[in-house]
Parts: structure tokens; sequence; C-alpha cells
């Protein structure tokens, strides 16, 4: 462990052997060469003392200051060669330094408490025993002055490094507090990215959606009326000239609402990323129906008269079954009830041309079902050729899930198709 209580060998080393860095190589070969210094000085007095050359004295010391380099490798190991060499009065800077570094790492504290405790107490002897020889020196200023020695050279960088240590690993989670919250910051970005190219995707498929069901219904009795007035305008031009009528007010009627479309869309400021809140200004105006108000809410069950007037115009033989009576519905449940009707009575005009349709409407405790069933076709009847996208049904089938309702379709026994389902009268967003 290093003083910073880093483990060595760890990522972003760029120091020589166990130094993080250049500079903390620099400063402990700086502190160890004057720590060596001092200490081959105090030698001078040590060899004297005990009856060595001086030259013993000197290598001694020389030999005790340098281990002061070794304090960020093996800091305990530093901390008791200071209190080894602390009755020989040599290896202040070496003691001090020693503590801080212990005190500074990642050391257990009981650990640190002990090699303090045990400096304190080999100071304060060595400090007694040399001053307590002192003719004129009282043996309370002896203690008192031991004492303060002993506690100034011990307790000051113990603290200094436990300060500094609790400062660093404070900064080290500082640091990871912010990498951690950067990355989830990230995170939620990319998820908000998602949910906004979903909720883009989403808006895109409800107004082609509602596109698809408006224009193709439009366009399927513009095809049907045109072949008509194509098979009549020899034989019948008064009743040519009445389709001639509908397939304008059709074509007209396709291109005001695609006009209201397009308008809504181009008033957002990319097209890439349309707002909800613009989306649902589209969907309603395309939702709009026929001939209706421009501000009016989109089409309800009430006008299902009027669009199953505009197949049976068109020659298609319609029959309205409407049972119970309808309270009211929410404006989403009724636009998706018509907008069920109408598909299937485009895919009528579309697959079974001249066969016979019922569409049935039945108001129910709490939900409302719907159904179109037409009848096989007849074999001589000229198909309108008109093009199919496959896209109506799942269309269907989208709005009515999307609204928790039922949707089922598929052949019937007699060869014709049925399409039917049922909402709740309060929707469910699935």
């Amino acid at each position: 462990m290093t003083d910073t209580g880093e483990e060595q060998g760890g990522a972003g080393r760029d120091g020589p052997w166990w130094w993080d860095r250049p500079r903390g190589a620099v400063l402990d070969v700086g502190l160890a060469a004057v720590s060596a210094v001092e200490c081959a000085v105090e030698g001078v007095p040590f060899a004297r003392e005990a009856g060595l050359p001086v030259p013993v004295g000197v290598l001694v010391g020389l030999l005790v200051g340098s281990t002061l380099v070794l304090r960020r490798r093996w800091p305990i190991a530093v901390v008791l060669v200071g209190i080894a060499v602390s009755p020989a009065a040599m290896g202040f800077l070496l003691g001090v330094v020693g503590l801080y570094t212990l005190a500074a790492c990642e050391v257990p504290r009981r650990i640190t408490a002990t090699l303090a405790s045990m400096s304190l107490v080999a100071t304060f002897v060595v400090m007694y025993v040399r001053t307590s020889g002192d003719q004129g020196a009282s043996q309370s200023l002896v203690i008192v002055l031991s004492v303060f020695v002993a506690v100034a050279l011990t307790v000051p960088p113990v603290l200094l490094g436990l300060y500094i240590g609790a400062r660093r690993r404070l900064m080290e989670s500082l640091h990871e507090r912010a990498d951690s919250l950067e990355r989830e910051l990230s995170l939620l970005a990319d998820r908000a990215e998602e949910r906004a190219e979903w909720a883009r995707t989403e808006e895109r498929t409800r107004i082609a959606r509602e596109m698809h069901d408006v224009v193709a219904h439009r366009v399927s009795l513009m095809v049907v009326h045109a072949a008509a007035l194509e098979a009549v305008a020899a034989k019948d031009p008064e009743r040519a000239a009445k389709n001639a009528a509908l397939v304008g007010d059709m074509g007209r009627q396709a291109l005001t609402e695609l006009r209201e479309m397009l308008g809504v869309l181009r008033a957002a400021e990319s097209p890439q990323r349309i707002p909800a809140a613009v989306a649902a200004v589209a969907v309603a105006a395309v939702a709009a129906p026929a001939g209706g108000s421009e501000d009016g809410p989109g089409p309800s069950l009430a006008e299902l008269e009027a669009l199953v007037g505009q197949s049976r115009a068109a020659g298609m033989a319609v029959e309205l079954d409407v049972r119970g009576a309808g309270p009211g519905y929410p404006a989403e449940v009724e636009q998706t009830a018509y907008r069920v009707v109408q598909e299937g009575l485009t895919n009528c005009h579309k697959h079974a041309p001249g066969a016979r349709v019922v569409v049935r409407l039945a108001h129910r405790e709490g939900e409302v079902a719907m159904q179109v069933e037409n009848g096989p076709c007849a074999a001589d009847v000229v198909q309108p050729g008109l093009p199919s996208g496959g896209n109506g049904l799942v269309g269907m089938r989208e709005r009515v899930l999307g609204l928790g309702g039922v949707f089922v379709s598929g052949p019937t026994d007699e060869g014709g198709f049925k399409v039917s389902a049922v909402l709740p009268r309060a929707p469910r967003r699935a």
C-alpha cells in the first residue's frame, strides 16, 4: 500500500518501482537523502558514546536514514526502524515522516495506534533519560519536557497523516461517484434517446395508419365510381354525370384531408423529430369526418349511416344493423369503431365487388361490438383492380388491441370474409 491507500501496480502508474508518479520517487529520494545526512551526523556522538569507530557510526546513520526511501512500500518497517534507533538519539526526520506515512495509508488503525504509542513511549524514555542527568533540572521539569517532546514528535504527524488519508479517500470516493453518475447519466441519455426514437416511430405509425384509413377509403370509392362511370357513360348520361360528381367529391375530400395532414407535419421544425403534441394534432386532423367541421373531434358512430350511404352510392349492397342504444363512448373508442367499419367496407370494395355486405353494430353493457361481413363474389363480376398493401387488417388490429379490445378476422363458411371487433367502454391502454 502507498500513502494514498492505492495498491501498487494499479492502472495509471507511470513511476519507477512502487511509485505511482516520478515526482513521488523524487520526493522520497530527497527525504531519504536528508534523513541519511541527519542520521550520519547524529551517528558521530552515538559512535563515541558506544565506543565504536566514528566511520561505523556514520555508516549506520546513513543506512538508517536511507530506509526512508521505502516509506510508501513498507511504512510499518520504516516506523519500526525509527523506534529501534530512538535510543541512539538519531532519526527524528525518519520517525516523523514514517508516522505520517503510516497514518495516511490504509494500514489498520489498531496497528497505527500501537506503533504511534510505541514511538511516543520510546521518545519519552529517551528524552527523560538524556535530560534527567542535567544538574539544576527538577524532576517535574524533566517529565514535562520529555512529555512535550514526545507528543510534539508523535501526535502532529499522526493527526496530519490521518487527515490527509481521510481527505484522499474522500476525493477518491467523490471521483468514483462522479464517474458513476456520469455513466448513469450517459445510460439515461441513451435510454431517453431510445424512448424518443420509439415515440417518433409510434407517432409515424399512427399517422400512417390514419392516412391509410382515410385516403384508402376515399380512393377506393373513387375507383369504383370511375369504373361505373366508364360502364354507363354511353348508355346512361344522367347516371354518368352523377358518378362523375361523386368522384369529384371524393377526390376533393381526399385532397383536403391530405392537405391537413401535410400542413400539420410541415409545422414541425424537423421531419425526423415530430413532437407528440404535433403528431396528436395531425391524428386529430386526419380523423375528421368527411364534410365535418374542421374543429370537430373526429368521426363517431353517429356517422356510420353516412359512411354506409357512400358505399351504397358506389353500387354496393350494404345493410346496416344497429342493436341497442349507445349512451355515448369516449372519442377514441368511437373513432376506432368508425375506422374498423370504414376499413372493412374498403376491403369489401377491393376484394368483394358485387357481394352483399352486412354491417352490424351492437351496444352492450360496458362495451361496443362491430362486425363487417361480406358474402362471396359473383363469378361474372369484374374486379376493380385496387392495389392492396396488406396494412388494413394490421392497422385495425393495432387500433383495437391498443385500447384493450378484441379483434378477429377471417373467411366465413359461405366463402366470404368477416371482420369483428369488441371495444370496452373505458379503454385500457395496452
